[in-house]
This record gives structure tokens, C-alpha cells and sequence, in this order.
């Protein structure tokens, strides 16, 4: 079956395309099954939600036994024991300077919170019950970064930089600022981790000293810039950028859809920089990509600016299904065996992946470009003589065909190539990943 034959709107997809669609019935641990009963290995956990594989018994466990007591109910004048079990684990592993958990029911919604929380947190300092002679001035504008991504919703993409998902839209954007976004295995000031004094930061530096009243926060992804692709920068950049967040009162806001639940070898990858930001947003891997849910952590100092009778400060915000107690048991399932159980098995298969990706470099030392790993994410560029947009480089659709034929899903974002499986991946299955790589390259 082709797109344009589907009652399903297929995404991120060419609606007038021959490539045939696979029809997946069933799924268990690292391997989704087709119609036809064919094995493929989802080498990219399913968009990077499902980290544990798939049907994960304890995640199913807590679903059955969720659906049993209460299947939802909204959280407006409500609350219920999955939600607030799940908000305090996180709390308790995200750092006491978070206070409370926004919950929503993915990545996009999660960073517009985080959005709306900034602006309204500077317009609540100045009261809006004031007349607006007396209000302070008006900090409604965000730093961004070229190669980010955010999401899709409106405001999600008003904060990514101008790429092929979201330029179509571009006039719709409210005021950001631009910056290019720090690339350490490309620095353009060709230094390296020892030698580097952040000088690709020193353009923001000096935006905020002249116009830093302007400004709500800057929004990024922390170490990996994700779906643009596969772009890593040191610890020592985000921790930079903290400081200068702190220097010119500016609301720092992680977008940890994909790094966060593990994926760069901490929990959060804040935390393998050592820094605490103001607001963090994250989704992929939460339920262990059994159902949809995300959230957005939000600090003490934010919180005490809302905390107040007055209606006119209230955060009015809220989705139907917010805090379903349905995903947050699984939440919690998650939460608590990626925290004492899976966490060090990233640690481990960081080193694994390292190797594959060495010998992968060696074998093919003119095609594999960059080739770079952290925490779950391996990553290369496939040098490419088709100068074509990145994303829409034909080679990552050809590549994907040939794994396709060796029983490996991965989803190269044009020429970048990219590896990011399952926390619990058997070891068979993940050599078969990089041996189904070696035999696409030597046959493109």
C-alpha cells in the first residue's frame, strides 16, 4: 500500500509516492513485525520513544493494572495518585530546584508551556492588573538556534531555526533572534574541547548586553541538537550559556524531548553538564512509548510568581488530556525502571556503539563523515556528491531501502545517518544494525 491509497494521512511523508508502506500488526522488544510476517529491527526506537523496545512487560503491567481503578479524569479541580507518584519521582530525580510538573501529552505542547510560563512570568512580575504605564518592559522575544527543532504546533516552531519543516510558515513567527547553533565536531573557529573559550556564544553575549530587557529566554537543545541532525556540542557550551542566562535575567528553557529518559547517559542531559536550567520540556522514552505523554519541569522561582489569589496571574493553560492516569502509570513504570535498572546499561551501550562506529569509520574512511557517538545516539554523515538540502539528500532514502532489505528500520535525516535503538537491545540485534550498514554503504 502507497500514501496516496491510505484513509491515514501519512507524516513527514510525499503524498504522491510509490514507496510502499509496511504494514505492522505486532511488535515485541527491539522487533516490529509486518503483515507478512517479516522481522525488522526498529533500530531508532520508533521516533526515539521506545526505549525500553516494545511491549515492555513492566509497562504493560502498570497499564493493565491502571485501566482497572480509573482510566482518567481531568486534572482541573482534580488530582489523582499516577500523576502526583509520577511528579514526585521525576522531582526527586531532576534536582530540588524544580518544584512542579506540568504534564501535557507531547514534546510540542510541552515546550509552548515552558514558552507561555516565561512571558507570563515576566508580565506577572509587572502585574497585569497594572495599567500598562506602570508595567515594566516587555519581554515576549526568545534567543534561538539555526539548527533546532522543536516541534510543529505554532509556537514550537517559532522557536526552531527556519528549516525545511517549518518554512513554509515563517511569517507566522513571533520576534526570535537567531543564532547559529555551537557544533563542536564542526567548530567553525577550529578549536576543540581543551582549547575552546565559547566564542560562538560571544554574538549572544553582546545581543543581551544591548537588548537583554527585550528578551524571556533562550531555548535550546541541550548537548544534541536532534532531528536537524545528529549536531553535538561539549557540556562546557550549555554550561556557558547558564551563566549567561543568569547574568541577564533570561529564563533558560531545555528542550529535552529527545535527549531526556537516558538518551545522552544521564537522565537528563542537564545533568551531564552540571547545570540547572529554569524550565526543561520532555516526552520521548516517558511511558516508554507506550502512550503519549510529556512534561515540562518547572523551577521554584518560576512557581512563586504564579502562587498567588489573584485570578488575573493564573497560568489559564491546560489540555484535555492532561495527566491521564492512564499514561502516567505507565510514567511511573518507566520512570522507575530507567532510574534502577536501565540507566548504566546506556553507559555500556554507549561503549559498544563507540566500537561499531570506529570499525564502521576505518572501513570506510572517504564515505563515513563525522562519526560521533553519545550516550544511545550514533551518528555519521554520508559524504555525498548530490549537493541537495540536507534533509531531502535522496541518499538517506536509499540507504533506508537497503537496510530495509537487510531487516534494519533506521530513518536517516537526509545524509545524516543516525543509530538510536533501544536501551535493552540484545547485542545479536545490534551488530546486525552496523553489519546492515556496512553492506548498504559498500553497495551505494
Amino acid at each position: 500500500m502507497i500514501p496516496k491509497e491510505t484513509f491515514t494521512w501519512i507524516p513527514l511523508t510525499v503524498q504522491d509516492s510509490e514507496e510502499e508502506l509496511l504494514h505492522i500488526v505486532s511488535a515485541r522488544e527491539e522487533y516490529l513485525y509486518t503483515k507478512e510476517g517479516k522481522e525488522y529491527i526498529d533500530g531508532i526506537s520508533s521516533w526515539w520513544t521506545c526505549i525500553y523496545g516494545h511491549r515492555h512487560p513492566k509497562i504493560m503491567q502498570a497499564i493493565r493494572k491502571q485501566t482497572e481503578v480509573l482510566d482518567h479524569v481531568m486534572l482541573a479541580g482534580f488530582i489523582h495518585d499516577p500523576a502526583e507518584s509520577l511528579s514526585k519521582l521525576i522531582l526527586e530525580i531532576a534536582d530540588s530546584h524544580f518544584t512542579k510538573v506540568f504534564y501535557s501529552d507531547n514534546g510540542s505542547n510541552a515546550v509552548e508551556i515552558a514558552l507561555k510560563l516565561a512571558i507570563q512570568y515576566y508580565k506577572n512580575s509587572s502585574s497585569l492588573s497594572d495599567p500598562p504605564s506602570q508595567q515594566k518592559s516587555d519581554r515576549s522575544k526568545f534567543i534561538v538556534f539555526s539548527a533546532s527543532y522543536h516541534g510543529d504546533s505554532i509556537g514550537a516552531m517559532n522557536v526552531s531555526g527556519v528549516t525545511y519543516f517549518n518554512r513554509i510558515f515563517k511569517d507566522l513567527r513571533f520576534p526570535v533572534r537567531e543564532f547559529s547553533c555551537p557544533d563542536c565536531t564542526n567548530c567553525s573557529f577550529r578549536k576543540n574541547p581543551e582549547n575552546c573559550n565559547t566564542e560562538c556564544l560571544d554574538p549572544i553575549k553582546e545581543e543581551l548586553k544591548q537588548n537583554g530587557e527585550s528578551y524571556a529566554g533562550l531555548v535550546i537543545e541541550p548537548l544534541i541538537f536532534g532531528a536537524s541532525g545528529m549536531i553535538f556540542y561539549h557540556p562546557k557550551v550549555l554550561r556557558e550559556l547558564r551563566e549567561i542566562t543568569e547574568t541577564f535575567g533570561v529564563m533558560f528553557i531545555l528542550d529535552e524531548v529527545f535527549t531526556g529518559m537516558g538518551r545522552t547517559g544521564e537522565f537528563f542531559a542537564f545533568q551531564k553538564a552540571g547545570i540547572v536550567p529554569d524550565l526543561v520540556a520532555f516526552a520521548k522514552g516517558l511511558t516508554g512509548g507506550a502512550l503519549p505523554l510529556a512534561a515540562t519541569l518547572v523551577s521554584g522561582k518560576i512557581y512563586e510568581n504564579f502562587l498567588t489569589k489573584d485570578p488575573y496571574l493564573s497560568f489559564f493553560h491546560a489540555h484535555t488530556m492532561t495527566g491521564n492516569a492512564i499514561a502516567c502509570s505507565a510514567g511511573l513504570a518507566s520512570v522507575e525502571f530507567l532510574s534502577s535498572v536501565v540507566l548504566p546499561r546506556v553507559k555500556s551501550l554507549e561503549g559498544q556503539m563507540q566500537a561499531y562506529m570506529d570499525d564502521l569509520a576505518d572501513r570506510f574512511p572517504e564515505r563515513v563523515q563525522n562519526p560521533r557517538v553519545m550516550g544511545a545516539v550514533a551518528a555519521f554523515e554520508l559524504n555525498e556528491t548530490i549537493g541537495e538540502d540536507e534533509y531531502l539528500n535522496p541518499i538517506g532514502k536509499a540507504l533506508r531501502k537497503k537496510l530495509m532489505e537487510e531487516g534494519v528500520l533506521l530513518r536517516p535525516l537526509g545524509n545524516t545517518v543516525y543509530v538510536t535503538p533501544p536501551y535493552t537491545i540484545s547485542e545479536t540485534s545490534l551488530e546486525k544494525i552496523f553489519l546492515a550498514l556496512e553492506s548498504a554503504i559498500s553497495s551505494l
